[in-house]
């Protein structure tokens, strides 16, 4: 009698031996030409700068869009198992669901309350 989990372990085996001989591999065999330019770091040809540019304070509409990519993939991830198993999880499943709906809308209204919702 086998355990069910012995295939799933040695497949993330299989997965750590080879992304772990990928980077050995690229540091043993990859190139090694160091130079000024190589080691500055690249900002579309344009010297560095310390701060933002102006000194102001950066905006935030990329973080929102961030935001929400992250709590559409989180619903998504939760809603997906819960509508396949509907009929198995009865009351609870759904008082279950509610609550999360509850609680998923505060990122949505903190998004809607910073503007992230306005695309122009």
């Amino acid at each position: 009698m086998s355990n069910p989990y012995v295939p799933v372990l040695v497949l993330m085996g299989i997965a750590a031996v080879l992304a772990l001989g990928g980077v050995g591999a690229s540091a043993v065999i990859g190139p090694k030409r160091y130079n000024r330019a190589k080691l500055d770091a690249y900002e579309c040809g344009i010297e560095p700068t310390p701060h933002a540019t102006g000194g102001g304070r950066l905006p935030i509409k990329y973080y929102l869009v961030a935001m929400t990519f992250i709590v559409f993939d989180i619903e998504v991830v939760f809603l997906y198992p819960w509508a396949v198993d509907f009929a198995v999880l009865a009351g609870f499943g759904f008082a279950a669901i509610l609550v999360f709906l509850a609680l998923i809308t505060v990122p949505f209204v903190y998004e809607w309350r910073r503007g992230g919702f306005d695309w122009v």
